[in-house]
């Protein structure tokens, strides 16, 4: 497993900020060692990622081609790639149940606040959004920096685990 690319998938309610945050952060930082997915429990109908997620992304010169809100049940599929690796980032999700993932990936919860939530106007979103990426790009720059061993199957579970009790 430590030749192949890992491919990581990043679950969230909406599929709107901070699982697209971690699919673009990992997919920026990930060395082709990994590969970032992201998707969603319960996105709402015409779902969009969220703009100051978005601007906050760019802002730290981290591509957002690509990056949409999706259905969890994209990938659960057998014509998509096998995930290695499931890691809820809201306590939302990881309270539900999961759909079946083939290939039993490891999984794990990286739980952060949601920075869209509240009154609060846009600047201070945008820099919650900007502390929640920063808090994000430390764990998963441990992630990618995980020797090879410890990305063996057998361990990645563990490893992404212990990971969630880094300081984020």
């Amino acid at each position: 497993m430590s030749e192949k690319t890992l491919n990581v998938l990043f679950l969230c309610t909406h599929n709107s900020a901070r699982s697209i945050l971690a699919e673009a952060i990992l997919n920026h930082i990930g060395r082709g060692r990994f590969k970032g997915f992201s998707a969603g429990s319960s996105p709402l109908a015409n779902q969009q990622p969220n703009p100051l997620g978005l601007k906050v992304l760019h802002n730290a010169g981290i591509s957002v081609e690509g990056l949409h809100s999706k259905s969890w049940d994209e990938f659960g599929t057998s014509n998509v790639p096998k995930m290695d690796l499931v890691i809820t980032v809201c306590d939302n999700a990881a309270g539900e149940v999961c759909p079946y993932w083939p290939g039993q990936p490891a999984t794990a919860h990286w739980g952060y606040a949601d920075p869209s939530a509240g009154d609060a106007d846009d600047a201070h979103k945008l820099e919650a959004f900007r502390q929640t990426m920063m808090a994000m790009k430390r764990r998963l720059e441990l992630l990618v920096n995980v020797p090879a061993a410890k990305l063996e199957k057998t361990r990645l579970q563990s490893t992404a685990r212990d990971l969630s009790k880094e300081n984020s």
